[in-house]
């Protein structure tokens, strides 16, 4: 099932072209997006991915999404959503430059899709990653803006290279790593690392996205007496962890049973804790 509405509130047929060939989002990447995950008619962290299109709009100096349509557009979707024969949904949000050579009016649509059944398996049995090196040192993101490195931009080329070379090697999941050994992010996901009571994950400012479902587990463990770190993580530090996990909207809390081909500590039943913790939060 997928419900699609453009951003002009036109609700549109899926199956039938809407973009333009000529658009810049289609042609050079030139947009940005976010994926909402929506159980049962709610979307989760909503504030924090409106939030976060327009951090990225700023930054590839689109013109400010308008919050009230892009939450009527959100509204249309799920509305227009089979609850509860789909229970899950995954609301993509596209916001891109328009087409070439126009009047600088923006392209934008809310998509909604059903959730793979990979995915699923994913978050009951978790994954096997692998480290492949980003190309670029921790500092680089506040050195050259401009290169984009904390905007969620349509530009994914690298991230799904990625995901393909990690198939290769027999995983499922990368996790990225700085030219200078620290760890980064999931091509689609933020990293949370677990050791004792404490969860880490790395912080924004070195080139990476603030993570929404990160965020939502973060507050409910705080809550439950877990202390919580946005901070730098080296490589050298993931064997020694209780558990890894990879968070994001679709996925929620994975947990990565295997890191360059080696198994990792039995961490299922720090999974199961993680994931009651975050869906308390809902």
């Amino acid at each position: 099932m997928r419900v699609l509405v453009t951003l002009d509130g036109n609700v549109a047929d899926p199956d039938q072209p809407q973009i333009r060939v000529d658009d810049l989002g289609l042609m050079r990447g030139d947009g940005i997006f976010e994926t909402v995950l929506v159980v049962d008619g709610k979307p989760r962290e909503l504030d924090l991915h409106l939030n976060r299109l327009a951090r990225s709009a700023s930054l590839l100096e689109l013109p400010p999404p308008d919050r009230a349509v892009w939450e009527a557009r959100v509204r249309q979707v799920i509305d227009g959503w089979s609850w509860p024969d789909s229970p899950e949904m995954a609301l993509k949000l596209v916001y891109t430059r328009g087409i070439d050579g126009g009047d600088g009016t923006p392209t934008g649509f809310a998509l909604g899709m059903e959730i793979a059944r990979k995915v699923r398996d994913q978050r009951r049995d978790g994954v096997a990653a692998v480290i492949l090196e980003r190309g670029f040192d921790s500092g680089l993101a506040e050195r050259a803006p401009w290169l984009l490195l904390g905007a969620k931009s349509l530009s994914y080329a690298v991230n799904m290279a990625a995901n393909r070379e990690a198939a290769r090697r027999g995983a499922d999941e990368v996790i990225f790593s700085s030219a200078d050994g620290i760890v980064l992010e999931g091509p689609t996901s933020n990293l949370i690392l677990a050791k004792g009571r404490t969860l880490r994950t790395p912080p924004p400012n070195i080139g990476i996205l603030p993570g929404t479902t990160q965020a939502g587990l973060f507050r409910a463990a705080e809550r439950a007496g877990w202390s919580v770190k946005i901070e730098s993580i080296g490589l050298d530090e993931l064997t020694g962890a209780d558990g890894l996990f990879l968070a994001s909207s679709v996925r929620k809390v994975t947990r990565v049973h295997t890191l360059d081909g080696t198994a990792l500590p039995d961490s299922a039943a720090l999974h199961a804790e993680l994931t009651a913790l975050y869906e308390s939060e809902y």
